[in-house]
């Protein structure tokens, strides 16, 4: 029986994992994923470096508004959870659930996504532009490069979602869902740690 003779309810056990392609995509991931944090380690490295370095900028505890982001960071939490219902639902061959699950998923990504843009017009009204300061730059380079993140994986996620309700759920198309939910708890948990780095520490160091 070939990859793509695989029907609902006949899937094996962990089908992302079924075939030695989906075990080499979710190997290379897990790699790419170690490249990501090296990445973004650099960025918070430097944003630390550079945080006080406000000019004639707003300092950070007159900037941010922690009602807004929390609010984002609550939607894109949320979105990590339905990212594992829908998982869950991949193992048990629900292929409607888990298209259900990865649209809901895409619009809270979608709302957190929208929440930080009028996030950064806002502070662009405030006086901190990108130029404005080292803190400045540092800030919406972080920041911006993980939304930035968030707007591909919608992208992403929205074609698997395209691809499952053409080609149903098989051995070649669950393993791109099963990558693609690694990807989003990764930026998810990125999230956690700006939201800890830059806005607490922001308003209370």
């Amino acid at each position: 029986m070939s990859a793509h003779s695989h029907v609902e309810g006949q899937l094996p056990h962990e089908p992302e994992k079924a075939t030695l392609e989906g075990r080499n995509k979710v190997l290379g991931f897990w790699l790419f994923l170690g490249g990501e944090t090296v990445l973004f380690g650099t960025l918070f490295s430097a944003f630390l470096a550079l945080r006080h370095q406000v000019l004639d900028g707003p300092p950070a505890h007159e900037l941010f508004q922690l009602p807004l982001v929390a609010l984002a960071t609550a939607l894109l939490l949320t979105s990590s959870l339905t990212s594992v219902f829908a998982v869950h639902a991949l193992h048990t061959n629900r292929v409607k659930a888990l298209i259900n699950w990865l649209i809901i998923t895409v619009v809270l990504g979608a709302a957190f996504l929208g929440l930080e843009i009028y996030e950064f017009v806002h502070y662009v009204h405030e006086g901190h532009g990108f130029t404005t300061s080292a803190f400045s730059s540092s800030f919406y380079t972080l920041v911006g490069f993980h939304g930035a993140h968030v707007a591909f994986g919608i992208c992403w996620i929205t074609l698997i979602i395209i691809q499952l309700a053409r080609k149903g759920l098989t051995v070649v198309t669950a393993p791109k869902v099963y990558v693609a939910g690694m990807y989003w708890h990764f930026i998810d948990v990125v999230w956690v740690f700006i939201f800890t780095v830059v806005y607490l520490m922001g308003k209370v160091v």
